[in-house]
């Protein structure tokens, strides 16, 4: 018999496909459990959370914005309606939402000099919501008054210009069992942003109040191949490395930008002065990160302890180098509640930078150097200061313990320049006061007969508790229906005093000042009967304190009027 009719002998391969066969049958001849697999469901949960923890988004300008809402402050700009129309991008690359950026923006410069008031009224059907739709209900039937704002921004992504300059390079080697290959590219981007201010009651757009700016974006990568052959196999090996800066971040840079030069120009404000931060640098933050990677976990305790303690959030001298010691955490969770962070108490990056930017400045060569740091470790550039009295402005620093708290009261009526705020009977007050870092505050006011009531908190706004930066109004002129209204009630010397503390004080302090606010508290005469209780109740120096006081005259008497003619029917 010859070998053409041996039957023919399965190969190894044949033999385990013959077998892989006969399972994949076998397994797909009955329905799948899916309780047997419970166990890999269950961890489905915590697998669809993200692996890190949310950061504030912020830009290069994040820090320029907090200097424009302090300019403004200081400038004592009354409070403006505002709105915006939708940004367009014409090019359609660029899905941002551009609007909400510039709400954010304008929120950003109005948190202490309560700048800005965002209208919020959607024209655009398409985009109207619920909120929206019952707007529109109540206005139609009367039930409702919407503020006509008195600016308006608008703009559009003007251009992308995709690729403008790209890089490329590449080279390969081959041989006989060896091949190799390298490539590397790198691109950019421009994406340019117009905006404007204009005034919504004629609706045009005001000459001079406008920002053009464009910004790169680029990516880059780098790849290495390497193919080689062992006798009868091939072995390949592929690795790459990419980068490419987001559209998001370089449009949330243009917005801050361009709501700093709308808003800098419409105010006449030295704008410029808050662009030119080094903070504002590109290389600031790459630097800071090199310097966070680089100092190490004690190395960074260390240095954020030393700056804790010279901001006023730990005690001078206290033992927290440990990253998970209870004081470190408790004190960076209030450090990132005043500086606008997600409150983690875990010592990230963003807390990291925020609490050493005060510390470091860029050197001629671009990298860090230190600034502003004593023998032990950074030392504050606050100083004391007394309270400013017969003035629009009262300003006091208190420091105990190494714990320093600012407090800024001022009268946000217009008023002349160099003169003392004077107001005749009747006349309406506003003030405003913020404090540095997150207190519990009590505000008094107090009328030419020493009569004193407690302004804040009061009946409507229970809470003592205030953040950081933030601009409590007296009374709130934001709100329809506030708590209280000032009036200038008689003339001579009226007075408006605030108390700051750690803890809530009114526990501490004497039966007839735990009462309800916005009454007259009995027993009591003038402000310093209200210093002497806090000092008694908290104890010397544990407590900040910030006066304003204006002078009353009595209201000007109507000038005469003059004699009307006679008709000229009853002429003679």
């Amino acid at each position: 018999m010859n070998s053409a009719s041996r039957p023919a002998r399965p190969t190894h391969r044949g033999l385990w496909l013959m077998v892989a066969t006969t399972l994949l049958a076998a397994g797909c001849s009955t329905p799948m459990d899916p309780r047997k697999d419970s166990q890999l469901h269950s961890a489905a949960y915590t697998t669809d959370r993200p692996v890190v923890r949310p950061t504030r988004s912020v830009s290069s300008f994040s820090d320029s914005l907090m200097c424009m809402d302090h300019m403004l402050r200081a400038a004592q700009l009354p409070t403006t309606l505002i709105t915006s129309k939708q940004v367009v991008d014409y090019s359609s690359r660029v899905p941002v939402a551009v609007k909400d950026m510039i709400i954010t923006s304008l929120s950003q410069m109005s948190r202490l000099s309560n700048a800005f008031r965002y209208v919020d009224y959607e024209v655009d059907i398409v985009r109207q919501d619920t909120v929206q739709n019952l707007t529109t209900i109540l206005l139609n039937n009367n039930q409702m008054q919407l503020q006509r704002p008195a600016l308006y921004v608008s703009g559009a992504i003007a251009f992308v210009d995709q690729n403008v300059v790209t890089n490329r390079f590449g080279a390969g080697t081959s041989a006989s069992r060896l091949d190799t290959g390298y490539s590397s590219n790198r691109t950019a981007t421009v994406i340019g942003l117009e905006m404007h201010l204009g005034d919504f009651r004629t609706r045009t757009l005001i000459p001079g109040l406008d920002s053009a700016n464009e910004v790169v974006i680029g990516g880059g990568g780098q790849g290495l191949d390497v193919a080689g052959r062992i006798g009868s196999y091939g072995v390949n090996f592929n690795v790459g490395r990419d980068y490419a800066l987001g559209t998001g971040g370089a449009m949330r840079t243009l917005v801050d930008l361009a709501t700093v030069e709308l808003v800098g120009k419409w105010a006449r404000v030295p704008y410029w002065q808050c662009l030119t931060l080094e903070q504002n640098h590109p290389d600031f933050q790459r630097q800071m990160r090199d310097w966070f990677a680089e100092s190490g976990g004690v190395g960074q305790a260390r240095l954020v302890q030393s700056s804790l303690i010279a901001q006023g959030y730990l005690q001078a001298g206290a033992d927290v180098l440990a990253m998970d010691s209870p004081a470190l955490r408790t004190a960076l969770a209030q450090f990132q509640v005043d500086n606008l962070l997600v409150p983690t108490g875990v010592l990230d990056f963003s807390t990291y930078e925020r609490a050493m930017r005060h510390f470091v400045a860029l050197a001629a060569d671009g990298s860090l150097q230190r600034v502003g740091w004593g023998p032990s470790g950074p030392t504050s550039t606050l100083a004391q200061a007394a309270p400013v009295r017969g003035a629009a402005r009262g300003l006091a620093l208190t420091s105990t313990e190494g714990l320093p708290r600012r407090i800024d009261m001022q009268i946000e009526n217009t008023l002349p320049p160099g003169v003392p705020p004077t107001f005749e009977v009747g006349e309406q007050v506003f003030a405003s006061v913020t404090v540095s870092r997150t207190s519990h505050l009590y505000c008094y006011f107090s009328d030419p007969a020493g009569n004193v009531m407690r302004l804040t908190p009061n009946n409507v706004n229970t809470h003592s508790l205030v953040g950081a930066n933030q601009a409590v109004r007296l009374p709130d002129w934001m709100v329809p229906n506030p708590a209280f209204v000032m009036d200038a009630t008689s003339p001579g010397v009226e007075r408006v005093a605030c108390y700051a503390s750690d803890d809530d004080a009114l526990a501490r302090l004497p039966a007839p000042l735990q009462g309800a606010g916005l009454v007259t508290v009995p027993g009591y005469r003038g402000l310093e009967d209200i210093d002497r209780a806090f000092t008694q109740g908290l104890g010397e120096g544990r407590f900040s304190r910030a006066e304003l006081n204006w002078q009353v005259v009595p209201r000007k008497a109507p000038p005469p009027a003059a004699p009307q003619p006679a008709p000229a029917s009853a002429a003679r």
